[in-house]
C-alpha cells in the first residue's frame, strides 16, 4: 500500500514538472493558445505541438490590439523557440508621424492629371443659339457715348446698368436664352424683340448728342428739426415713394430758390459737399463724407510676449455716401435717376472689462469696446419733369457729422444722445452747360431696378 502511494506521488510530481516546463518553453503566444477552446486546438502529441496558422483579423497589422508590428509593415519573424526576432526599424533620417509613431510618412498624392470628371451630364450643343421664344441678335454702336467720356475706364458699364434698371434683372436669367455683353465700341444683345426695343431706347438716350452737355446738381442738406416744413409746405407737391419713412416732393425752380433761402436763415442748417457739384448725363457720381474710427474689439492671449495679451483693433467707417445716376429722355423733358444712400453712425462704444490670466499677475483686467451703431439705407428710382426740382426727405436719420458743442451744451454733449437730423436731397436739372464738366469716377452698379420707384 505504501509503495502504491509513493509511486502515485512520484508520477504526480513528474507530471507537474513536465507541464510547467512545457508552458515555459512554448512562449506567450502558445500559452494563450492553450487557453482557447479545445475544439480550436490541433491534436498533437504532448511533447511537440504544431503552431496554429495565422488567422485573418479585422484589425490592421500595425494597430491590432495587444500586438505590435515592425515599422515597415511586414510580419515579424519567429525563431525556433517560438519567440519573435528583433524588429526592423526605419532609418534614423526617415520622417516620423505627427503622433510620434515610428511609421514613416508617405508623400501626399495629388489629384489625377487631366480635367475632373463631372457628375452632371453634358452634351456638346448646337452651333447656333436657341430661339424658341423668337430671340434675335442685335449689335449697338455705342462709340458716340464712350468716346466722349474720359472719367472712367469702362464707360459702357453705365449703359449695362441702365439696361438692367429698365428691363429688370430677372429677364436675363430665365428660361429664355439671352446675352448681354458690352465693350468700349459695341453692345451685343440676344433677346426677344420686345426686350430689344427697350434696350434700343436706353442706347439712344446715351448716344443722343443733344444730351451730352446736360448737367445736374446734387445738394445734401441736414436740419436738426423738421419744423422747416411749416413755411414751405404749401409749395411742395408730394411724390409716391416706396421706402418707409421717406418722402419726396416736386417744386418749381423759382419756389426751390425761395425755399433754400429760407432754410439758410436757420441756425441748424448745414450743407454737406459742394453746392456747385454738377453731374453729366448718363454718368454716376458719389457724394461721400466718411471718417474711420478705430476701437478695441477683442483680446488675443500671447503668453510669450509682455504683457501676455494683444489687443485686436478694428475700424468702422462712419459717415454717409450718396450715389446719383441721372439719365435724360430723348426729348430732354423727363429725368430718370437712380439714388442710393447709405448712412452709418456709431452711437456709442460700450466698455467691457475682461479678466486676463497672465504669468506676471494673477488677476489683470483690461477693457474692450462693444459697438452700438445705427444705419440707414435708401435705394430708389425717380422720374420727374426736367423743369422741376426733386426734393427727397429721408426723415430724421443718424447724422455722422460731429455735433458742435458751445456755451451751455459744452458739458452736456454726452447726455444728449446720438446726433439726429432731418436730411434732404435736392436734385435739379441744370440744362445745357457751356463746356462738359469732368464728372467723378462712375461706379458700376448692376442691381435690378424696376421702372417705378422701389425700395431695396
Amino acid at each position: 500500500m505504501t509503495r502504491r502511494i509513493s509511486r502515485a506521488m512520484v508520477l504526480l510530481v513528474a507530471w507537474t514538472c513536465l507541464t510547467s516546463g512545457w508552458a515555459v518553453a512554448q512562449g506567450p503566444e502558445d500559452a494563450l493558445d492553450d487557453q482557447a477552446p479545445a475544439a480550436t486546438q490541433p491534436r498533437a502529441g504532448r511533447r511537440a505541438r504544431q503552431r496554429p496558422a495565422p488567422s485573418t483579423s479585422a484589425w490592421p497589422a500595425e494597430s491590432a490590439p495587444g500586438d505590435s508590428a515592425p515599422a515597415d509593415g511586414r510580419p515579424a519573424e519567429i525563431d525556433e523557440n517560438g519567440w519573435r526576432t528583433a524588429e526592423r526599424t526605419a532609418p534614423a533620417d526617415a520622417p516620423r508621424g505627427a503622433s510620434g509613431g515610428d511609421q514613416p510618412l508617405e508623400p501626399l498624392r495629388g489629384l489625377p492629371p487631366g480635367p475632373r470628371r463631372g457628375l452632371a451630364k453634358v452634351k456638346q450643343g448646337t452651333d447656333s443659339l436657341p430661339n424658341e421664344h423668337g430671340q434675335v441678335w442685335r449689335e449697338y454702336d455705342i462709340t458716340p457715348y464712350t468716346l466722349r467720356v474720359a472719367s472712367t475706364n469702362r464707360p459702357e458699364q453705365a449703359i449695362v446698368d441702365w439696361v438692367f434698371r429698365e428691363t429688370g434683372f430677372e429677364v436675363w436669367h430665365s428660361e429664355k436664352v439671352s446675352v448681354l455683353a458690352a465693350d468700349s465700341r459695341t453692345l451685343r444683345v440676344y433677346h426677344t424683340p420686345e426686350v430689344q426695343a427697350m434696350v434700343g431706347d436706353i442706347v439712344d438716350r446715351f448716344v443722343n448728342t443733344d444730351a451730352e452737355t446736360q448737367a445736374f446738381s446734387v445738394r445734401v442738406i441736414t436740419i436738426d428739426h423738421p419744423s422747416w416744413r411749416t413755411k414751405v409746405q404749401r409749395l411742395l407737391k408730394p411724390v409716391p415713394v416706396q421706402t418707409p419713412g421717406v418722402q419726396a416732393w416736386l417744386i418749381t425752380k423759382e419756389d426751390a430758390a425761395f425755399m433754400l433761402a429760407e432754410l439758410r436763415r436757420r441756425s441748424d442748417f448745414r450743407e454737406h459737399g459742394s453746392p456747385h457739384l454738377l453731374v453729366n448725363n448718363g454718368q454716376s457720381t458719389v457724394v461721400a463724407n466718411m471718417r474711420p474710427r478705430t476701437y478695441v474689439r477683442d483680446l488675443a492671449l500671447r503668453p510669450e510676449a509682455w504683457p501676455g495679451f494683444q489687443a485686436e483693433m478694428t475700424q468702422y467707417d462712419e459717415g454717409f455716401s450718396l450715389e446719383f445716376s441721372p439719365l435724360l429722355s430723348l426729348d430732354n423733358t423727363l429725368v430718370d435717376a437712380a439714388i442710393k444712400c447709405n448712412i452709418d453712425q456709431i452711437e456709442r462704444l460700450m466698455p467691457v472689462s475682461l479678466e486676463i490670466p497672465v504669468p506676471a499677475a494673477q488677476r489683470q483686467r483690461t477693457q474692450v469696446d462693444v459697438l452700438q451703431s445705427s444705419q440707414f439705407r435708401l435705394h430708389e428710382r425717380f422720374r420727374w419733369p426736367a423743369d422741376h426740382v426733386l426734393i427727397v426727405g429721408l426723415g430724421v436719420v443718424p447724422t455722422p457729422v460731429a455735433r458742435e458743442a458751445s456755451g451751455l451744451t459744452m458739458g452736456l454733449t454726452s447726455f444728449m444722445g446720438p446726433a439726429r437730423a432731418d436730411m434732404l436731397l435736392v436734385l435739379e436739372s441744370k440744362g445745357k452747360v457751356t463746356a462738359p464738366q469732368a464728372a467723378p469716377t462712375a461706379t458700376a452698379r448692376t442691381a435690378p431696378i424696376p421702372a417705378t420707384t422701389f425700395r431695396r
